[in-house]
C-alpha cells in the first residue's frame, strides 16, 4: 500500500488551492516561528495590538498565587482561489490551567450579537409595547 496522495480527482480550480496548502508549514513552537520573518512580523503585530488596546498591564504576582501562562496559536488564512491571504498569530491565555474556587470564583462575559440587538430594537419599534 502506498502513502501517495493524488489530487487527480479534484477540479482544476481546486488543485492550486490544495497544492498551496502543502507549501506553507505552520510552526509548532515560538522558536520555530521566530526563524521565519513572516511569522515574526505577525507576532509583533499581535503584541503591538494587545498593548495598544490595553489588554493587560504588568503587575507583580501576589504571594501564593499561580500565574496563568500563555500560548501562541499560528494559522494561515487563504483566499478562495488558494492564494495566501495572510499569516495569523494569536496569543492566548491558558485558562484551562485554572481551578474554579481556587484561581477564580466567577465568570462573566456578556456578549450580544448585533443581529440579536437589531431584532430586539425592531420588535420594540414595531410592536409599540406599552411602557409600564
Amino acid at each position: 500500500m502506498s502513502s501517495y496522495v493524488s489530487n487527480h480527482r479534484l477540479s482544476e480550480s481546486n488543485q492550486p488551492f490544495v497544492n498551496q496548502l502543502s507549501t506553507v508549514s505552520i510552526p509548532n513552537s515560538v522558536q520555530e516561528a521566530l526563524t521565519d520573518p513572516r511569522w515574526k512580523a505577525v507576532m509583533n503585530e499581535e503584541v503591538e495590538s494587545l498593548l495598544k488596546n490595553e489588554t493587560w498591564e504588568l503587575v507583580d504576582c501576589p504571594p501564593g498565587k499561580k500565574i496563568v501562562g500563555c500560548r501562541w496559536i499560528f494559522n494561515v488564512k487563504y483566499k478562495a482561489d488558494g492564494t495566501i491571504e495572510r499569516f495569523k498569530a494569536r496569543l492566548g491565555a491558558k485558562g484551562y490551567t485554572q481551578t474554579y474556587g481556587i484561581d477564580y470564583t466567577e465568570t462573566f462575559a456578556p456578549v450580544a450579537k448585533i443581529n440579536t440587538v437589531r431584532v430586539l430594537l425592531s420588535l420594540a419599534a414595531n410592536l409599540d409595547w406599552p411602557l409600564q
